[in-house]
């Protein structure tokens, strides 16, 4: 081993620009920051949204609309989907955990079972809310609907 096969141990250098150390570093004087100006002083942060003093987007575009608080939101599942379900997995009872399961839903998600497609086997459906159509076309082949 010679000199000319030195190096360091690895991990021991970064690849990074040294700012602020002197004019033979390349990235000494104003240190990457240009000259004067706002951005060029220690301390500078930028606010959310400002746009250098214009009046700001947020605040030229009027307010509109209304939003209900109160709102319930349902994960949508169609009948064909739990006709799917109940063929794939062999089904006769199906609830959140056999939505979850199979990747339909989140855990979190409150569900409501609507009437599209069709439906050909009798499930007993256990769901937060269900549609007129959904609940006719499951008890009309002798299922049961259960409003969790």
């Amino acid at each position: 081993m010679d000199l000319s096969q030195l190096k360091p141990a690895s991990g021991s250098t970064k690849n990074r620009k040294r700012i602020g150390r002197g004019q033979g570093s390349g990235h000494g004087g104003t240190s990457t920051r240009g000259h004067k100006g706002q951005k060029s002083r220690s301390g500078y942060s930028k606010k959310v949204g400002f746009e250098g003093g214009q009046m700001p987007l947020q605040r030229v575009v009027p307010k509109s609309g209304f939003k209900n608080f109160n709102r319930v939101e349902y994960k949508a599942i169609n009948l064909d989907v739990l006709q799917q379900l109940a063929e794939k997995k062999n089904l006769t009872s199906i609830d959140i955990a056999a939505l979850v399961g199979a990747g339909i839903a989140s855990k979190n998600d409150k569900i409501k079972i609507l009437g599209g497609g069709s439906l050909d086997k009798k499930l007993d459906v256990k769901a937060h809310a269900f549609s007129k159509s959904a609940k006719e076309a499951i008890e009309k082949l002798e299922g049961t609907t259960e409003i969790l």
